[in-house]
């Protein structure tokens, strides 16, 4: 089969295209024939070697966390899962032709395999951050670099909470934002006082990890109500750096509950193929994402 790989940490020109032994379903998994693979930040910050607990990596390594696709052999102890059935999820390697998943779910109907891949981590990372940020319904969450994938997730979780959200975003997502029912503001200067034109601030999230703590924690007054996943240098500032998962099943299960009643939609903004895995990378760290990006095999 075809897989992407890496055999040393450094930038987008490091993945390679190879030829790679079929991976095998073991107790407790599923393997797929992967249909798309969804492009994550984590994926590019995994390659260039930053120190993530939740991800240790033995080189060589593939790359990719979440897949949708057709079912083709399931482990022992599986249950509920036939040879079949179309699934999305999280596992290992999913830059490739198979892949091995330690979670997944039915994909909902009306979903195609490409917009199914963009969510599994996406809504774990989303459903966390609420959680771990401690914001309630009838409060105010700010989220900075609201338009990408888990910026787009929370937005809709959280009002989908009675939560009010800020947004903040490049000045062509403005529009994007308030679709999504977030009071929109852009980065830049006076990014802060726009941000406080829209009154209290209870929580914040960066999602963006492009030097704002120090604003986040001054927006909000407590370090405690401020949550990054983006920026390394976070808990320095007293701010929580969140990197690892909770329950994937369970945010599959919420995905699922979501986009059959309709209350999350996550657009795929592009796709590539995997011999443009390193041009799909290059594109996500670059930003300025609106919703996903996938990878087709």
């Amino acid at each position: 089969m075809k897989k992407v790989i890496f055999t040393e940490f450094g930038g987008p020109e490091v993945l390679q295209l190879v030829d790679a032994e079929d991976p095998h379903a073991g107790p407790g998994q599923i393997r797929i024939a992967v249909r798309a693979a969804g492009v994550n930040p984590v994926d590019w910050r995994i390659r260039e070697g930053q120190v993530l607990g939740a991800h240790p990596i033995v080189l060589p390594s593939g790359v990719g966390l979440d897949a949708a696709g057709v079912v083709d052999e399931v482990g022992e102890n599986v249950t509920g899962v036939e040879v079949g059935d179309f699934v999305f999820g999280e596992g290992a390697s999913t830059y490739a032709e198979f892949a091995v998943l330690t979670a997944w779910a039915v994909v909902p109907e009306g979903l195609t395999f490409e917009e199914a891949a963009g969510y599994p981590s996406v809504v774990e990372t989303a459903l966390r951050l609420i959680r771990e940020v401690g914001v309630r319904p009838g409060e105010k969450l700010l989220v900075s670099g609201a338009s990408g994938g888990v910026g787009s997730a929370v937005l809709q979780i959280a009002r989908e909470r009675g939560i009010e959200v800020i947004g903040t975003a490049g000045a062509a997502n403005q529009d994007y934002l308030r679709g999504l029912g977030a009071l929109a503001t852009t980065y830049g200067e006076g990014w802060v006082e726009r941000v406080r034109r829209f009154g209290r601030v209870d929580a914040a999230l960066d999602l963006a990890g492009s030097g704002v703590i120090t604003e986040l924690v001054e927006l909000t007054g407590d370090p405690g109500k401020v949550v990054s996943i983006a920026d390394l240098g976070a808990p320095e500032l007293g701010v929580r750096f969140s990197g690892v998962a909770g329950s994937v099943p369970d945010a599959l299960a919420e995905a699922v509950d979501l986009i059959s009643r309709g209350k999350l939609h996550i657009p795929v903004e592009k796709v590539y193929s995997l011999a443009d895995a390193a041009a799909a990378h290059a594109d996500s760290h670059s930003g300025h994402t609106r919703g996903r990006r996938v990878i087709v095999v």
